[in-house]
């Protein structure tokens, strides 16, 4: 008998014609086995979680018009989505004013590009001055700071729509990184615990993001390695179409569109293709066999 041909990465490893960096697929064979399923969003990643914190990580420069032109587009996007959406910022800063005691809007610094501080602007969703007997903490499933409409504004993402305002004044983009808070980097060392965490900084935040739409908010700092492994996969794969989907997955996904739809429908990448990519920015070779990747995880 003949060995058939051995089968392709599937249709699930496509992530389009933008995505530039990322490592050619094989053929696909006529009868291509069923993808694996997608791991759950803190599931242990091997690719990631044995990196040594101090592993150095070579992102390669953005390249072609879009990264130059970047900031034009999104002063335009911003300003054409700004428009509908006041009316809906303004009922939302009401409902929040009148179910809970305290200001509608919340500003907070940030850390933003090459690590310059700036003040974002969101719609408040925990109870006011919440830190003051919590301490600097990230936000759990079931947080009790967060009020009963603050939890629907965050899985409505209505609370980042004030972000606008921080695109239009050049110090946010519509997609990109997530933005940290200076102290909480300080406090959980996150730019010694995780590799590639100042690279991140190497462009604007944005107001939503590659990693954002498909992984669960930080929390610990696992969780925030998984992140910058998707933030340098958008990075070095930024273009004007990859962010056209990303923004229109991230209003699909408000609707409650699962992410394996999204995925299909906007060709977003697979976490075993951006582990893939990320192993090919840091020059270690793989730990020895049988090594327990645990070791490298700090706590």
């Amino acid at each position: 008998m003949t060995t058939p041909p051995p089968a392709g990465d599937g249709p699930h490893a496509v992530d389009g014609p933008t995505d530039r960096h990322a490592p050619e697929s094989t053929p696909m064979s006529a009868q291509p086995p069923t993808p694996a399923p997608e791991p759950a969003a803190h599931a242990p990643w091997p690719d990631i979680d044995w990196l040594a914190p101090e592993t150095v990580v070579e992102l390669p420069p953005a390249t072609g018009w879009y990264a130059p032109m970047k900031p034009s587009v999104d002063y335009l996007l911003a300003l054409a989505i700004a428009v509908p959406a006041l009316p809906v910022i303004g009922v939302c800063y009401a409902l929040v004013r009148l179910s809970s005691p305290g200001p509608g809007f919340y500003s907070q610094t940030r850390s933003g590009f090459h690590g310059r501080p700036y003040r974002i602007l969101k719609l408040r969703t925990m109870g006011h001055n919440c830190e003051a007997t919590t301490g600097i903490q990230w936000s759990q499933k079931g947080d009790m700071r967060v009020t009963k409409l603050g939890k629907f504004l965050r899985k409505s993402h209505l609370d980042e729509l004030p972000q606008l305002f921080n695109v239009l004044r050049g110090e946010m983009s519509l997609v990109g990184p997530r933005p940290e808070r200076p102290e909480v980097i300080a406090a959980k060392g996150l730019a010694k615990q995780v590799p590639g965490y100042a690279r991140r900084l190497d462009v604007k935040p944005g107001v939503t993001g590659f990693a954002q739409i498909q992984l669960e908010p930080d929390s610990n700092i696992t969780s925030v390695r998984h992140k910058v492994a998707y933030d340098l996969y958008y990075i070095a794969n930024q273009s004007f179409l990859f962010d056209v989907r990303l923004i229109v997955a991230t209003a699909a996904k408000t609707t409650g569109l699962s992410m394996p739809w999204l995925r299909r429908l906007f060709f977003l990448a697979r976490r075993d293709r951006v582990g893939h990519f990320f192993r090919t920015l840091t020059p270690q070779a793989p730990p020895p066999a049988g090594e327990s990747a645990t070791q490298f995880q700090p706590v």
